[in-house]
């Protein structure tokens, strides 16, 4: 287990990860909920009062947490993309953030189906956002036209699939259907012209429902 820093005064996000570890390890079994949230704190050390102050959100807190800790684990496990063309960069792009929610698997799957509850989707979407929009950052993609919406929608359809795919039938099967959608990525303006209200949407709960019930 880390241990916070008392001293420090990166004290209460040093204090964060310290608790997500935690929350790694009690979430296969316990879920992703409040009472597990406590029980991590607890294991840091923190009593109920300073977990909530510490997490003020609880499960969403901790569950943003953990995107983005993926999200910089990804990242860091990237080559310079100034040798690769623009369709390897996004393949080695999603392969690692795949990768890195793969490490925490079991955890994974109950943060996966807290994110699937109607009532958490707004998160769900938006934390893919982010990991979508740091993957085409890494990759060059400083667009802020409608073209930025466009390719972070695509890429965030595809990243949730995809981790649906790799938990459930491994590895070979999630980069199969990752190969299957670069042109998606490529072809954007083609996918855009025909995209309906909602299918992003549609498409990113059924891939959490995926998820969730296997």
């Amino acid at each position: 287990m880390r241990v916070p820093d008392l001293t420090s005064p990166d004290w209460a996000d040093q204090t964060e990860q310290a608790v997500l570890d935690q929350a790694l390890i009690l979430a296969p079994k316990a879920g992703w909920t409040l009472a597990m949230v406590r029980a991590a704190g607890l294991a840091c050390g923190l009593t109920a009062p300073e977990t909530d102050l510490l997490l003020p959100g609880g499960p969403a807190d901790l569950a943003a947490l953990l995107s983005r800790r993926h999200d910089a684990q990804a990242l860091a496990a990237l080559p310079d993309p100034a040798g690769l063309k623009i369709r390897a960069r996004i393949r080695a792009a999603l392969e690692a953030r795949l990768e890195a929610a793969s490490r925490d698997e079991a955890a994974v799957r109950r943060w996966a189906g807290w994110l699937a509850l109607p009532r958490n989707l707004p998160l769900a979407l938006r934390l893919t956002w982010e990991s979508a929009d740091g993957l085409w950052r890494w990759a060059g993609d400083l667009a802020t036209d409608e073209n930025h919406y466009s390719k972070r929608a695509i890429l965030s359809a595809i990243l949730i699939s995809a981790l649906a795919l790799r938990l459930q039938s491994g590895r070979e099967a999630a980069m199969a259907f990752v190969d299957a959608r670069i042109e998606n990525v490529m072809a954007f303006e083609v996918w855009k012209a025909g995209l309906k209200p909602g299918d992003l949407v549609r498409d990113f709960a059924a891939a959490l429902g995926a998820l969730r019930y296997r």
